[in-house]
């Protein structure tokens, strides 16, 4: 007797799940012609037509539907087997030093539960925050830094990465401020007046500049500082405008949908800025490590409770 054709118990479970030739072509990447031979050779091969017109549709026979959860299992023991073996990982006893680039915004907005997230289950191990000087794959790549996480740019393609949340700029001046009293803030009165820049680079123009520009608006830079908390704590003791991402007013310090528990009042841009993503980044050779991927867990999981916090990552689309 032949040898039984193993890839047909493929072909028998997305027939199954889907009702249909055209799906079940669809889910395996074949054509539609090449999966209706494969459901003859089926019908041979287990003495049931499996699928039959009802009408325009196609519906399972009681064989088929009674074979579903054993083709199902079978399917999915024979994929186990074929994936790589990964050991336990013991949370409890993991001793390791993790090294994380992250902005100081990020440390202000989730260092803290991120750090109570990954004690509570492994207390040996210890997170290491690194600041991000420059944009640059070197630091994964090399193994100095195990995770980076940030806007993803300039980090080449081997690079993995997985978005955390989306953020978007608003406006901060402090709590008193003239254009703290105002329901909307023109373009013209947020030029109108002085504005300080964070930058890790020392940059000072931004893509709102250029917005500016195009309706012949010019807004004034008197300082530039390396961090938004930099920025935001200007802010809170003078009359300069600072443009920040509203995650950082999320935080414990300042629960009040308006900033204000931390002086800080904030307001909409006169005009929309591109949204900021903000990603979660690895380097390959760590992909399959259970520590790394467990790290990668807890990392995505604090992230997901800033989102769900809510005004950081909604308004107006930039």
């Amino acid at each position: 007797m032949p040898d039984t054709d193993l890839n047909l118990l493929i072909a028998l479970d997305a027939l199954i799940a889907e009702a249909s030739v055209a799906g079940a072509a669809r889910r395996l990447g074949l054509s539609a012609s090449a999966m209706s031979r494969t459901l003859t050779r089926l019908r041979q091969a287990t003495g049931d037509q499996l699928l039959v017109r009802a009408g325009r549709q196609m519906v399972l026979t009681p064989c088929a539907e009674a074979l579903q959860e054993r083709v199902r299992n079978v399917v999915h023991e024979a994929r186990s087997v074929l994936r790589p073996s990964v050991p336990e990982l013991d949370v409890a006893r993991l001793a390791r030093d993790f090294t994380i680039r992250a902005n100081e915004g990020f440390i202000e907005a989730c260092g803290a539960a991120l750090i109570s997230a990954v004690t509570s289950e492994a207390p040996l191990v210890r997170l290491r925050f690194a600041p991000k000087v420059e944009r640059s794959p070197l630091p994964l790549r090399e193994g100095s830094a195990d995770i980076e996480i940030g806007v993803a740019s300039e980090m080449g393609p081997e690079v993995r990465l997985q978005t955390l949340f989306r953020d978007r700029f608003v406006g901060a001046v402090r709590v008193g401020h003239p254009l703290a009293a105002l329901r909307r803030v023109s373009a013209e009165r947020y030029c109108a007046y002085d504005h300080v820049s964070a930058s890790p680079r020392g940059d000072r123009a931004s893509p709102l500049d250029a917005a500016l520009a195009e309706r012949g608006l010019v807004r004034k830079v008197v300082a530039v500082v390396p961090s938004f908390p930099g920025a935001l704590a200007v802010v809170r003791t003078s009359d300069l405008v600072a443009m920040v991402p509203r995650s950082f007013l999320t935080t414990a310090g300042a629960p009040r949908k308006d900033g204000s528990a931390s002086g800080i009042h904030l307001f909409e841009l006169p005009i929309a800025t591109a949204p900021i993503i903000v990603s979660l980044m690895w380097h390959p050779r760590v992909e399959l490590d259970p520590a790394h991927r467990w790290l990668r867990d807890k990392v995505r999981a604090v992230c997901a409770g800033l989102a769900q916090q809510g005004p950081g990552t909604k308004g107006r689309p930039g």
